[in-house]
């Protein structure tokens, strides 16, 4: 009985002890993201990373304006509260520079860097200096719903419409008795929330964020006939609370049927298209992002990626899980678990090359065309000192693109005129812009 027990107090230890060094050698990473299906798809999911490492992921999941505040916070003061962090194509250049960020050029072998899309890559990277990895791209195009337009006698050709003919569409199409409206369009206030909307609008008008010698150009026609537009459109043809209503609200209403149309992010199409979200999948159909006195700009581009913030002490490990959430195989286990039309868009060939995906995705050759076209070095109608299509890539515009959607978001609501918003906005560009140097 002794030798016994002696055995098995011998094997209880030596199993002990290696649990102990499996549990010594695991990792918790802490990982800020924004709460849009593709990441809630990869929070599901990630339970196979950690089973597969031992490792453990704390998520904090947040709407898109707090993530962006709270992170930049945390990056900015080293304060090292996050191992991954859910950034954008305009932080991560700019981060990367001021040396915040890890270089990812080292995830080892079988990753394949080529097969992501070269402009995702070049957006996401210093001096071949790769700072983040995509989770998915984008640009944007307009939703409809194939059926109302059907019955409302609306043809769509192949040629890219303007503005105003959209607004002749949307006016045949809303009918808020019948719980449809016109359109859905952002209105929620954030530089990545209706200013992702209405920068490539004023492009399309004509306008653009400075002129050469980096004067703000916000109380300029096309700023101030691009505005007109927007609040006289969402407040004719819009839902009630259009200036509470950001990407996701929009997609909800959208999936929901209660939107004749919809111009958003190209990513969203995997929802729309995806009968287990929508009740929409069957009826919706999708063409360009409309113009008006130019098509420059007039379709965004952009990328959410996961980055590593030098502050991190777990880099091995989050180099790990990023080079598993980015990966070829995580986008084909996506497809097979949650369906191919739900697979993370817009980065890597091979996922344009699958069958798999094409059938289930009719918008995918679409998609990929419309990023692989859009030039945010050239933007705008003219000249600009700067790159970017809804956004410009200086460290200010963060501000200056909050401040002004805030200022546009009152107008919608009908708290102030479009002239006094363009006012307010105009002059607090010219207050941080002349701060921080570029304007003498």
């Amino acid at each position: 009985m002794s030798i016994k027990r002696t055995l098995l107090g011998m094997a209880i230890t030596a199993a002990t002890l290696t649990a102990l060094a499996a549990s010594a050698s695991a990792e918790e990473l802490t990982i800020a993201t924004v709460n849009n299906a593709d990441m809630i798809i990869m929070q599901k999911l990630s339970p196979e990373w950690e089973q597969k490492t031992g490792n453990k992921l704390n998520w904090v999941v947040l709407e898109e304006n707090v993530l962006r505040q709270r992170v930049t916070t945390d990056i900015a003061t080293k304060g090292g509260s996050f191992d991954v962090v859910t950034i954008g194509a305009y932080e991560t250049p700019i981060w990367g520079e001021k040396g915040w960020l890890n270089t990812l050029n080292d995830l080892g072998d079988g990753y394949d860097y080529p097969d992501i899309f070269e402009p995702v890559r070049n957006g996401l990277s210093v001096k071949d200096n790769l700072y983040a990895v995509p989770f998915y791209a984008e640009s944007s195009f307009t939703f409809y719903r194939k059926d109302l337009f059907e019955k409302a006698g609306i043809e769509v050709g192949k040629d890219q419409i303007t503005y105003d003919q959209f607004a002749e569409m949307v006016a045949k199409l809303h009918d808020p008795d019948n719980g449809i409206y016109g359109t859905c369009q952002r209105g929620k206030a954030g530089w990545g929330e209706n200013m992702a909307f209405i920068g490539p609008m004023v492009n399309a008008f004509g306008g653009r964020w400075f002129d050469m010698d980096w004067q703000p150009q916000l109380t300029s026609e096309p700023w101030k006939k691009a505005i007109n537009y927007y609040v006289d459109l969402l407040t004719q043809y819009g839902p009630p609370g259009a200036p509470a209503n950001g990407h996701n609200e929009n997609r909800a209403l959208f999936a929901d049927g209660k939107c004749a149309t919809w111009i958003d992010a190209t990513s969203a199409a995997g929802y729309i298209y995806n009968p287990k979200d929508s009740r929409v999948a069957d009826k919706t159909g999708f063409f360009q992002a409309p113009k008006e006195v130019t098509d420059k700009g007039t379709g965004w581009f952009w990328a959410w990626a996961l980055a590593i913030p030098s502050s991190s002490t777990k880099v091995d490990a989050a180099k790990d899980f990023l080079k598993w959430a980015t990966s070829k195989e995580y986008i084909a286990m996506v497809g097979e678990k949650e369906g191919w039309v739900a697979a993370p868009p817009g980065t890597r060939a091979s996922t344009y090359a699958n069958p798999k995906y094409q059938e289930a995705a009719p918008f995918a050759d679409t998609v990929k065309n419309a990023i692989l076209a859009t030039n945010p070095a050239d933007p705008t109608l003219e000249k600009v000192p700067y790159t970017g299509v809804q956004f410009v890539a200086i460290p200010e515009f963060q501000g200056i693109g909050n401040y002004v959607g805030q200022q546009i978001s009152a107008a919608l609501a009908g708290q102030q005129s479009v002239d006094q918003a363009l006012e307010n906005a105009q002059q607090f560009a010219v207050r941080e812009m002349t701060k921080a140097g570029y304007i003498k």
